[in-house]
């Protein structure tokens, strides 16, 4: 006999579906016209561009109108990095500002345009954030979580540029810090064609 799994509407996996949800019911914006606003939360980006190791994103959107998120990331409180999650932190402008970050990168890119990027973002009370960024990532294997890695970080800082430049960077020199970190043995032809490789995996 077949066991039916009651439901539990206070289910971590339920809980993580009702984020996601809504975050994936907004409409799109393009990256670079976000207007200021408060809040912490989870985003999606998006790219349908002609970047030729990217070509899948726009064939699928265009035969079966699937759109799906080349990045997802999360922005919370400032004191959640102390143990504050979810006792209410003060988030200020956590998520515009990490959106803000994420534009200024694509921009400094050479071959990239921001013009070519979207995204969907949720204001989210800080406990639930950690949770709806792990699920969308499970559901949509974004391209820049899952294999090229760095779109995210900072400058290292003087003295720690002698870790090597991320796979981001690689495949997209142009931010100045990055430049002065040190040069990864896989060339940026090689990582583009682990991307084409993967996207056909994913996406057909």
């Amino acid at each position: 006999m077949k066991e039916e799994r009651p439901y539990n509407p206070l289910d971590k996996r339920s809980l993580a579906e009702n984020v996601a949800h809504a975050l994936l019911s907004r409409d799109k914006i393009r990256l670079d016209e976000i207007e200021p606003f408060a809040g912490a939360g989870i985003y999606a980006i998006y790219y349908f561009g002609s970047f030729p190791p990217y070509r899948l994103f726009c064939e699928v959107k265009e035969r079966d109108g699937r759109e799906i998120p080349i990045y997802v990331g999360k922005a919370v409180p400032p004191g959640a990095r102390k143990g504050n999650l979810g006792l209410d932190a003060d988030p200020g402008q956590a998520l515009y500002k990490r959106l803000k970050e994420h534009e200024e990168s694509i921009r400094q890119a050479k071959n990239l345009n921001i013009r070519d990027f979207y995204c969907r973002y949720l204001v989210v009370d800080d406990i639930w954030i950690p949770l709806g960024e792990s699920l969308l990532i499970a559901r949509f294997s974004p391209l820049w979580n899952k294999i090229i890695d760095g779109f995210g970080n900072h400058d290292p800082g003087k003295g720690r540029y002698e870790q090597l430049r991320s796979r981001w960077d690689t495949l997209h020199p142009g931010r100045p810090w990055a430049l002065k970190c040190q040069r990864r043995e896989e060339s940026a032809e090689q990582i583009a064609k682990e991307c084409e490789s993967f996207l056909r995996n994913i996406l057909l």
